[in-house]
């Protein structure tokens, strides 16, 4: 039996954390996974996303807090022998600083690192950092799509990252009554809804999104799934612009393919991205998709559905969301989520680095 610890900033509701969370449900049956939190204690982490519970005695805080923690790399070493692990895979920086040398002091011989991102890299400390990190834990290096390794060779020369795109599980997703979907999260039940589902800050481009929808032809309810600290602005936004009654802030939605299920589009107007998760998730709900091209957006986006808009181009954004919404969509978006980027190929991925 392999005991493999996923080590991550913090766990609560966002696309690295249900990557990990699905590696821990779906890996090899012969694995026992372990999530390990840099911030935050077990109960609070329960507390803001109750789906950990599934990790059932695996979960593991270790209350970081702000600031440079050296001690945190003791506590982590202790933690992985105590566990017994056998492999580490960690995920962003953060995590590959504390995890990735943790691992190596106790001894650990295999450490897998994925950068999800690698906007941060443009900064020439933060390509520094990510040197020094790399050099010390000495991981199997993945990217979670091409324009991300594309990145890293070029920030990091001599690196071979291997990439292995973000999935979904594509039996959770499904196209489902959108009368029902809307009539359970409040939602009118009649017109077209556009929606989005992202944290409430800044780099998620949410204030984007609303400029865009305000000036559509197409009458329209914008649906948000979210919270952040980014909230009480956007509420202001959407008064000033007079669609109060137009716009709904749903908040922390733990029915996630409900959400989906209620959409006509799904928007993603984010200022950085990855490869998102929730993009994949909308068109495996048979949603079709708007996205701005930052990132790996052009990755997880059907090519024959989707509309991939320049980052910028705000005129753009709203043509896309009035097309989107009126004319016929003549294909299914879950035909290439089911085809490309489902979690059974992700899963399979990472399984074959741990073996290696």
């Amino acid at each position: 039996m392999r005991r493999v610890a996923q080590v991550v900033q913090h766990l609560q509701p966002g696309g690295i954390e249900t990557i990990v969370l699905d590696l821990a449900r779906l890996g090899a049956s012969a694995d026992e996974v372990h999530v390990i939190s840099l911030e935050g204690r077990p109960e609070t982490i329960l507390a803001n996303w109750p789906r950990a519970g599934e990790l059932s005695g695996r979960l593991h805080g270790m209350d970081k807090q702000p600031g440079v923690a050296p001690r945190l790399l003791m506590d982590l070493r202790r933690l992985f022998k105590r566990l017994n692990i056998d492999i580490v895979h960690t995920h962003h920086i953060g995590p590959l600083i504390y995890g990735g040398v943790a691992a190596r002091l106790a001894g650990i011989r295999h450490v897998v690192h994925t950068e999800h991102d690698a906007w941060h890299l443009a900064g020439r400390r933060r390509r520094m950092v990510e040197r020094l990190a790399l050099s010390l834990a000495r991981p199997a290096l993945a990217a979670d799509a091409d324009i991300v390794a594309d990145a890293l060779r070029r920030a990091i020369p001599g690196c071979r990252p291997t990439v292995i795109w973000n999935g979904i599980d594509t039996d959770r997703f499904l196209p489902g009554d959108q009368h029902a979907a809307r009539a359970a999260l409040g939602l009118p039940l009649e017109g077209p809804i556009i929606g989005t589902a992202a944290r409430l800050e800044t780099v998620k481009g949410v204030d984007r999104l609303i400029e865009a929808f305000a000036r559509l032809d197409t009458p329209a309810t914008l649906a948000i799934a979210g919270s952040g600290s980014e909230l009480a602005n956007l509420t202001a936004q959407v008064t000033a612009l007079g669609l109060d009654g137009r716009v709904n802030f749903l908040g922390r939605v733990d029915t996630m393919p409900r959400f989906y299920q209620a959409l006509d589009v799904f928007c993603l107007a984010s200022r950085h991205e990855g490869l998102p998760l929730s993009l994949l998730e909308a068109q495996a709900s048979g949603v079709r998709a708007v996205a701005l091209d930052v990132g790996g957006v052009r990755d997880a986006l059907c090519p024959s559905t989707g509309y991939l808009i320049k980052d910028g181009d705000e005129a753009g954004l709203t043509t896309a969301l009035d097309q989107a919404i009126s004319l016929p969509c003549l294909t299914d978006p879950r035909d290439f989520v089911v085809a490309s980027r489902n979690i059974t190929a992700m899963v399979r991925g990472y399984d074959q680095l741990y073996a290696a």
